[in-house]
């Protein structure tokens, strides 16, 4: 069997496509060609969507967009290259020279030397038309086209990026990244707002289950982040949770990603809050920095006036009832429009897990949301209970200590003081961006009465 570096060797030799001996185009994303510094006359291929069709008498423009960047490139072309086909949202490849523009509005501009429809579109039956600056409501009624338009295509832009610096930012601190599974026998927030997973065809009696157990789409990596916690001192996990929450409201959503992440050895809610703090700061100066266009475009034409504070203010709440989103909201307001962190919640509004105070009458327990403007809780945390006792109590009183003795398994085994949290990823996206709506900020929304695609 060939050992790793054997293949690393035998793989840089191999190839399933032939070498051509000279290459006469380059193949070029629109967004490098538009950061081309000194295009000289370079030839290449530019690959995309034709986003506008301006013919003169002796001269054709077009603006072409790869998806790569939210400004197109504008591609200058001889009038014998016009044809019916090359329409508003056609396909096309051109082959040209990459050169400095005279005009203003763009640094460089590809002089056409071949253009080919790769696909036709009619522009008349097609659903976005020229010019048209489409509502994000009425987009939502074409799941399979609204990525061509600029709003949705900088919002997924935005969405890329930010994924990208949140595994860096974990990455850099030292995280190992856990893939937890979908399909789980737990409801991590004891809500039973559960998605119950059985074969489409029944292979058993229909009275038993495909895994000898109920089975479930998952609500939440935590548990098993924390039975990961117990061999790494550091671990997240970033994939998609499911709630089975009968709502249409601009909060929810049926299928959602979270950010979630475990710390071992962790005694305070303030080290937790550092964490919190610093992957929402660095994730959004990832973003502000590599996608200034993107955020720009979703401030000025979706929530004009929006700006993004990072700054957050430490807030100390001890009791009181369950705070609703009209409360986080208000909290946030009253704070200056800034994030808000609430610690310290009532225990019977909390899950067994969570860390128990033991402070008197008040009986609260260690437990931490981020609230951010426009949108209310963004994280959600907590020290984890790693006694024993306290556990077990908090299991026999909801009558769960059959179905987490692993989990009581793992306070017997080297348990440490540990803590975690999570963040839902549309969330975030809507706070940066000033998007009411969570169904606008994920590629194939899916919530009660809606599974489009």
């Amino acid at each position: 069997m060939l050992g790793a570096w054997s293949l690393l060797r035998a793989l840089r030799f191999c190839s399933t496509a032939p070498c051509p001996r000279h290459r006469p185009f380059a193949r070029l994303r629109v967004r490098d060609a538009l950061g081309s510094q000194n295009a000289s006359g370079e030839r290449v291929k530019v690959q995309g969507w034709v986003r506008s069709v301006r013919s003169q008498k002796e001269v054709l423009f077009l603006h072409v967009n790869d998806g790569s960047s939210l400004e197109s490139l504008q591609v200058v072309a001889d009038s014998n290259f016009d044809n019916k086909e090359l329409t508003f949202g056609s396909s096309v490849e051109v082959l040209g020279q990459l050169v400095q523009s005279p005009s203003k509005r763009q640094n460089v501009e590809l002089k056409a030397e071949k253009i080919e429809v790769i696909g036709n579109c009619d522009a008349k039956a097609f659903p976005i038309k020229y010019k048209e600056r489409h509502p994000l409501e009425y987009m939502r009624q074409y799941p399979h086209l609204r990525c061509r338009t600029n709003a949705l295509g900088s919002i997924l832009r935005v969405r890329s990026e930010a994924t990208a610096a949140i595994h860096s930012f974990f990455k850099n601190s030292g995280f190992v990244h856990i893939h937890t599974p979908i399909i789980t026998s737990n409801d991590c927030e004891g809500a039973g707002e559960l998605f119950q997973v059985e074969p489409s065809s029944k292979i058993k009696l229909p009275e038993e289950n495909f895994f000898n157990v109920p089975a479930f789409l998952t609500v939440s990596g935590q548990l098993h982040l924390e039975v990961m916690s117990g061999a790494f001192t550091q671990v997240f996990t970033f994939g998609p949770t499911f709630r089975a929450e009968n709502s249409q409201s601009r909060r929810h959503l049926a299928e959602f990603y979270m950010v979630e992440a475990e710390i071992s050895f962790v005694e305070s809610l303030q080290d937790l809050m550092q964490i919190m703090e610093g992957l929402f700061k660095t994730t959004t100066m990832t973003v502000l920095s590599n996608c200034p266009e993107d955020v720009e475009l979703c401030h000025k034409f979706i929530a004009p006036g929006y700006k993004i504070r990072t700054y957050a203010k430490k807030q100390l709440f001890n009791w009181g009832v369950d705070l609703q989103t009209e409360h986080e909201k208000y909290l946030v307001k009253h704070c200056g429009d800034i994030p808000v962190f609430v610690i310290n919640y009532p225990l019977a509004l909390k899950p067994f897990y969570m860390r128990d105070n033991e402070d008197g009458p008040q009986h609260t327990v260690a437990a931490v949301d981020l609230l951010v403007p426009g949108v209310g809780e963004l994280f959600g945390g907590s020290l984890r209970e790693e006694r024993y006792h306290f556990l077990k109590q908090q299991l026999a009183r909801s009558g769960l200590t059959e179905a987490y003795q692993w989990y009581l398994d793992l306070r017997q085994f080297g348990s440490v003081p540990h803590g975690g949290f999570g963040m839902g990823f549309e969330r975030y996206l809507q706070c940066i961006l000033g998007v009411e709506n969570i169904k606008d900020v994920i590629p194939f929304p899916r919530f009660t009465h809606s599974c489009l695609l």
